[in-house]
């Protein structure tokens, strides 16, 4: 800080501190001070000055603008001697229908005028009537990125009308973010705004059919949603270089950038025009700190080390060749990091480092969020992001099942068709009403975890013999109290398998001791397994005390190891 601040003075620049109270407070008292020797000299009249024991010069036009956002976590309140060396100025709404008339004109619509009053009805009642999430933005910001997108709609469909350019740009910059209870809300307030106005759709042709190949490969079904997921993705990077795909576990959202990046890599393949490989640069910022993420001094030599997203972005911003490059974050959003990608979020594209280095982000290069709430997000990140939402009760778990079902052999496949429909709608629902889940998972996952469990345990000849048999289970205990066991094709207790004359060894230290119970026997077999298949597993721990009295789940990991 204080080397920009001598740099303002003896240049006589203006300078403007974005988010200035980001700044931690014991930097600020530092701040303060050196703020308040600039300014003091000012008064003097003075023309040279002496800032942190340097004498340099002062240019009388130098100035200090700050700029901040209070009330937001992450944020610091100015000291009171600090807040005295400026003059506040406080900011009001501003007048969207007249900056709305003013972009569409520059943009080459006829009745701008007109227009931009129904933007900014749109946006209104959408504030007032749809519900409130935490993804939704209908402010200034995302309302100038709706008037480009129109502007470029425009220029691509020459032969379209002004209404239709402007209503096809509303529904692909906020249909892709509501839930799907607005939606119908949505379009029937665009209804009333552009009365007997048929909404254009246009043929994506081989791009389209590119998605359902892509698809194929990848196993999944070519369902709507699937399908119009993935185009809602390509538009909304079509129209912002922030993106954010906004959805809980499950709900296909890192499928949906996959098919969307192999489809595009694929048609680049084959010199399709506007199509271009796509290069992908995955990080989890949450497992890295700020200096980790961002870089850091080494406060020992006062060497400059990068961090991982400092370094991957300088790589793909060097690059000259036009292929896409998108930095996908896969993790949660929190203030502490989110808020230093502001700059580079907004129209400016510029990344700023503490070591004063500015990296521009070129036109190939974007950034993808991919993350399952915004709850800790603030509306200036949010403002900054085209929003597309994946909501798991459209998808349902049916896509994944079929799917699941298809790997079959097809002698089999209508058999378990028929004992899915059967017993897991019920299934789910008796678990909805009934259950109580210590770690809630929801359906498609639930779904998942049974396929899983499934594919882990059949074998040909139990299948088969498992098909063929109707009976029940023993009417002995619970059904988690048994195991089928593969030769003699019979239900066996885990009982059986415990160790009769199991004693522990007197010289084995105690926290070597497993003590063999059927808690053990059974997650033995379960983790074994799955192991065996490569399959992850999560156990969870539900008793102090029972974990105190046999510890199974620490036993069961150290026999899967020996296996």
């Amino acid at each position: 800080m204080g080397r920009m601040y001598s740099g303002l003075s003896q240049t006589g620049a203006w300078g403007c501190f974005d988010e200035f109270n980001r700044i931690n407070i014991e930097v600020l008292s530092v701040v303060a001070q050196q703020i308040l020797s600039i300014l003091s000299a000012l008064s003097a009249g003075q023309k040279r000055f002496i800032f942190e024991g340097r004498e340099i010069n002062l240019v009388w036009s130098c100035g200090i603008f700050i700029t901040m956002n209070p009330g937001y976590a992450g944020r610091t309140e100015l000291p009171d001697n600090l807040k005295s060396m400026f003059r506040p100025i406080s900011m009001v709404v501003p007048d969207t229908a007249l900056i709305a008339d003013i972009i569409l004109t520059g943009e080459g619509f006829d009745n701008a005028r007109g227009l931009a009053k129904k933007v900014d009805v749109l946006y209104s009642l959408a504030v007032k009537q749809l519900s409130k999430q935490d993804h939704y933005d209908f402010g200034l910001r995302s309302m100038a990125a709706l008037l480009r997108y129109a502007g470029k709609k425009k220029r691509a469909n020459p032969k379209m009308n002004d209404d239709e350019v402007l209503l096809l740009a509303m529904r692909d910059m906020n249909v892709a973010k509501l839930t799907s209870g607005d939606l119908p809300l949505f379009n029937a307030i665009t209804n009333d705004l552009f009365p007997g106005v048929d909404l254009p759709t246009l043929d994506y042709g081989q791009f389209k059919v590119q998605i359902e190949e892509e698809l194929k490969k990848m196993n999944m079904q070519l369902s709507a949603n699937a399908i119009g997921k993935v185009i809602q993705l390509y538009e909304t990077k079509n129209s912002r270089h922030s993106t954010m795909i906004v959805g809980a576990t499950q709900s296909g959202k890192t499928t949906t950038w996959k098919c969307l990046q192999n489809a595009l890599s694929s048609l680049a393949k084959t010199c399709a025009e506007g199509y271009e490989n796509v290069i992908e640069y995955p990080i989890n910022p949450k497992s890295l700190s700020l200096g980790e993420l961002y870089g850091e001094f080494d406060l020992a030599t006062n060497e400059w080390a990068d961090g991982v997203l400092s370094a991957l972005m300088r790589k793909a911003c060097s690059d000259d060749r036009p292929d896409q490059k998108w930095l996908i974050f896969d993790g949660p959003v929190d203030t502490l990091w989110i808020e230093s990608m502001n700059s580079v979020m907004d129209d400016n594209k510029v990344l700023t480092l503490i070591n004063g280095e500015r990296i521009s982000m070129p036109e190939q290069v974007s950034l993808l969020f991919e993350l399952s709430s915004l709850a800790v997000a603030s509306p200036a990140t949010v403002s900054r992001c085209g929003m597309v939402y994946f909501d798991s009760a459209d998808l349902g778990y049916e896509p994944y099942l079929k799917s699941w079902l298809s790997t079959k052999p097809k002698e089999f496949q209508p058999i378990l068709s028929d004992l899915c429909t059967k017993y897991i709608d019920p299934l789910l629902e008796f678990k909805k009403k009934n259950c109580k889940e210590l770690v809630k998972v929801n359906e498609t996952n639930a779904i998942q975890s049974l396929t899983r469990l499934f594919d882990t345990f059949a074998r040909k000849q139990v299948d088969t013999f498992l098909r063929e048999l109707d009976g029940t289970f023993p009417n002995k205990d619970s059904i988690y109290e048994y195991w089928v066991d593969g030769k003699q094709f019979t239900w066996q207790n885990f009982e059986e398998k415990l160790e009769k004359s199991w004693r522990y060894s007197s010289s084995a230290p105690f926290y070597k001791i497993i003590v063999p119970t059927v808690d053990t026997v059974r997650y033995n077999l379960i983790v074994s397994k799955t192991v065996l298949e490569s399959v992850s597993a999560d156990f969870n721990q539900t008793s102090l005390k029972r974990r105190l009295r046999s510890e199974p789940r620490a036993s069961t990991f150290q026999l899967a190891a020996k296996i």
